[in-house]
């Protein structure tokens, strides 16, 4: 850690960012949600580390160390479309657990200090909403009408991103990019 750095603790998550083709796809899906049922918008990932509070260049180093230590690109896998009981797990894609998948939230959940309050659940959140049970499955059943191929679509994760996330801010218009980081082929 920067021991000059004397910014603020600030909330950051990493996000594993489907490559832009998918992003595209999966933008087209979350804009029909917003239409139908409201919600912010925000960019098509799955989180690899919760939300933990950092110091920005403690945060910007774990994610640089947890990225240098050997992390290759790995493939996700859509297995199906669920519906969530809290806000940031309305509607989304929910990804096989594969060794690959877990082996690399384990990695950087450990670089960055981070304690899981709950198994890690793989997922690419659509919708971001505070809906009833009837409104959910309703846009549940919408993502599975608007796009009939998503269960078992495959992509590559070679790009991880540290997003400056406070979750208090519902609008999300605080959230901010901060840094990317390719993963290297091994």
């Amino acid at each position: 850690m920067d021991p000059a750095d004397q910014s603020p603790e600030e909330v950051y998550s990493v996000w594993a960012l489907p490559p832009e083709h998918v992003r595209e796809r999966l933008r087209g899906l979350m804009a029909g949600l917003r239409a139908a049922h409201g919600g912010p918008p925000f960019e098509p990932h799955a989180t690899v580390v919760g939300a933990v509070t950092l110091r920005r260049s403690a945060a910007i180093e774990a994610l640089r160390a947890a990225a240098a230590a050997g992390v290759g690109p790995y493939t996700a896998r859509v297995t199906g479309v669920a519906r969530g009981d809290f806000f940031y797990q309305c509607v989304y894609l929910l990804l096989e657990p594969t060794p690959e998948v877990i082996q690399t939230s384990d990695h950087f959940c450990a670089h960055f200090g981070y304690q899981r309050p709950s198994p890690y659940m793989p997922h690419v959140s659509l919708l971001y909403g505070d809906l009833t049970d009837e409104e959910k499955e309703a846009a549940r059943k919408k993502v599975e009408e608007m796009d009939t191929e998503l269960s078992g679509l495959q992509f590559e994760i070679s790009q991880l991103a540290l997003y400056r996330t406070d979750t208090e801010d519902k609008s999300l218009e605080s959230w901010e990019l901060v840094e990317v980081c390719n993963l290297a082929k091994k």
